[in-house]
């Protein structure tokens, strides 16, 4: 245990966050830098070690967090960062970017604020980073066997990056001109910067896997001409096709979905644009939708300078506080949230349902219809008088996704089954009914976090080790049928 008084001693600390002011001007991630360090030591400490680490069943990829949280209190950062590496092949996406299930799970928070683990995990990550003790981990010997991994996202990182240290040739497929799937283009700046995910990348091409960027499989090159040049396949190909909204002026210009609106920012960013092709710029902006993805096209509208920003939410108000009947201990619960995004300003609407959009002569879309909405005989349902009109000169739909992609064939071409939610259909291993074809991250299980797209594709490269080998050491948090922890 790092400190058998810590949690008595010490009171939670979070990350400082820079003055609204000064980072909504900017793209840097919202945080003052170096602020974690001189306060982490205490923080870890006050992790209890407890003899039934709860956290471990938090989090899906298994994290040893009082091992690591006990290393980063005696600031022993090389053996913290091993034993964070074991479980984790990104911390330092997961640190910035999960909404931290394993503190839900975390002991102390029954009647205490929890341990900052997420923010113990970061400083871990960033000081390894520093101090170089992240280096290549190159295979000994190659065994021969090939493998295509469709999708760099998250899910098909880990998957590649296990499956190259197993000492298999790896070639990752990515449609989009980068890698990284919705991290590079789903994320904005303001939460990782995208230098993240460009070291780790060239950690991956040092220890051998392959990137073939603005290669569509199904379009570009045919799934079944896909398999007969590898041993095995990996899809990770993610759940795109995003939930629309089919309501009256849904055909003006204006509305689009999130994940056309966001992307263009990010490419900014890389330097592909003076400006974004679509801008919040002087606009009334509304977002439909009260997610993360919500989130960040409002912390993307302020950056654009839009005149107002409203996020509407069909759902009633989370609780502050955790429900102990419907959301006990130590279950994840759905809790109100204040994003770095929502400090920033902006009017966050709930229980209101868009019943159309209106325009101009011209085709643009200038007023949302709303009304308010309730539970009646546990139907959403609107209440009567309660309908208004607000501006909106720019409408993104942040309403999650149904499913993967299924325009550019791939479902189709490898012939593959898909379970009764829509994804795609695997079995304890991950292999699809298309022997070889594996499956990992949001393709197979639907819209989830990102540290479950980790460890799903840890799991992944287990199943194609022992299918391409006999056998496996390598590790598998979770099987496709654990859904107990599905968050």
């Amino acid at each position: 245990m790092a400190d058998p008084k810590g949690f008595l001693n010490h009171g939670r600390e979070v990350a400082a966050s820079r003055p609204v002011e000064e980072r909504v001007r900017d793209w840097n991630e919202v945080y003052v830098p170096g602020s974690l360090l001189p306060i982490i030591s205490k923080q870890a400490s006050r992790c209890m070690d407890c003899g039934i680490p709860f956290c471990h069943n938090g989090c899906p990829l298994g994290n040893l967090i009082p091992e690591w949280n006990d290393y980063a209190y005696r600031e022993d950062w090389q053996a913290a960062s091993e034993r964070l590496h074991a479980t984790n092949n990104f911390p330092e996406f997961t640190g910035r970017l999960c909404p931290a299930p394993c503190e839900s799970a975390c002991v102390l928070g029954i009647n205490q604020p929890p341990v900052t683990i997420k923010n113990v995990e970061v400083s871990i990550i960033d000081k390894a980073w520093e101090t170089g003790d992240v280096a290549p981990r190159i295979p000994e010997r190659l065994s021969g066997k090939t493998v295509a991994v469709v999708g760099s996202g998250p899910a098909g990182l880990a998957a590649a990056q296990q499956l190259t240290r197993a000492g298999h040739t790896v070639a990752v497929f990515e449609r989009a001109d980068r890698v990284g799937g919705l991290l590079r283009y789903g994320i904005p700046e303001f939460k990782m910067e995208k230098r993240h995910i460009n070291r780790r990348i060239e950690q991956m091409r040092a220890e051998g896997t392959r990137f073939r960027t603005g290669v569509e499989i199904g379009v570009d090159l045919k799934a079944t001409d896909l398999k007969k040049r590898y041993d095995a396949v990996v899809l990770a190909v993610g759940a795109t096709t995003a939930r629309d909204l089919p309501v009256p002026g849904r055909e003006l210009k204006g509305v689009y979905q999130a994940m056309e609106y966001l992307p263009l920012a990010n490419k900014v960013q890389e330097g592909d644009y003076v400006s974004p092709p679509i801008s919040a710029e002087g606009k009334h902006v509304v977002v439909i939708g009260g997610g993360d993805t919500g989130a960040d096209c409002v912390g993307t509208a302020h950056r654009q300078g839009a005149a107002s920003v409203t996020q509407l939410e069909i759902m009633p108000r989370p609780n502050d506080e955790r429900d102990a009947v419907s959301q006990p201990w130590p279950t994840f619960p759905l809790l109100y949230k204040v994003t770095s995004a929502h400090e920033e300003g902006g009017e966050r609407v709930y229980s209101v349902s868009t019943t159309h959009f209106e325009g101009d002569e011209d085709g643009n879309v200038q007023w949302l219809h709303l009304t308010e909405v309730e539970f009646v005989d546990g139907k959403l349902t609107p209440k009567p008088g309660t309908e208004r009109k607000i501006p909106a000169q720019l409408v993104t739909l942040a309403m999650g996704f149904t499913g993967t992609d299924r325009e550019n064939g791939l479902v189709e071409q490898f012939g593959l089954d898909l379970d009764e939610r829509g994804n795609i259909a695997r079995d304890a291993d991950f292999q699809t009914n298309v022997p070889g074809v594996f499956v990992a991250g949001d393709a197979g299980r639907g819209q989830s976090l990102i540290v479950w797209a980790i460890a799903e594709g840890r799991s992944a490269a287990r199943g194609v080790d022992r299918f391409l080998t006999g056998a496996s050491d390598l590790p598998a948090p979770i099987r496709p049928t654990d859904r107990a922890l599905a968050v």
